[in-house]
């Protein structure tokens, strides 16, 4: 029985060790002063030309805007979902609307997208 318990406490340990890596996956982004970030600190965007849920931004544009990649692995949660790409590839987006980060921010913070392509471009803010 002193054996059996052992295990038992073992099995109760490795459970408890593992369960809040499997109940709480990270979000995709964070966020900062109202702004969204991926984990890197870089600013995300979103694409006025997008339909919800639905990436307009693909090639040339997805090589300036690269998407916020999203693993086989990763499901939505709450207001964060992840769409499949015209490549096939997925991606996550928040409320509907992919999420991107851009070339031409070279640090954490740079917010250089912002408006551009006539105001198609905005920082990706939460609600």
């Amino acid at each position: 029985m002193t054996q059996m318990t052992a295990s038992f406490k073992a099995l109760l340990m490795a459970a408890a060790v593992a369960l809040p890596t499997m109940a709480f996956a990270a979000e995709p982004a964070m966020e900062k002063d109202g702004m969204f970030t991926d984990h890197k600190g870089m600013t995300l965007y979103t694409f006025a030309k997008d339909s919800a849920g639905k990436s307009m931004c693909n090639d040339k544009c997805a090589a300036n805007w690269p998407p916020l990649m999203a693993t086989a692995g990763d499901k939505s949660m709450g207001d964060w979902t992840v769409i499949k790409r015209d490549d096939g590839k997925m991606q996550w987006a928040y409320e509907g609307k992919p999420l991107y980060t851009f070339v031409m921010d070279k640090k954490a913070g740079d917010m250089t997208g912002e408006g551009k392509m006539d105001g198609a471009w905005h920082v990706a803010k939460a609600k």
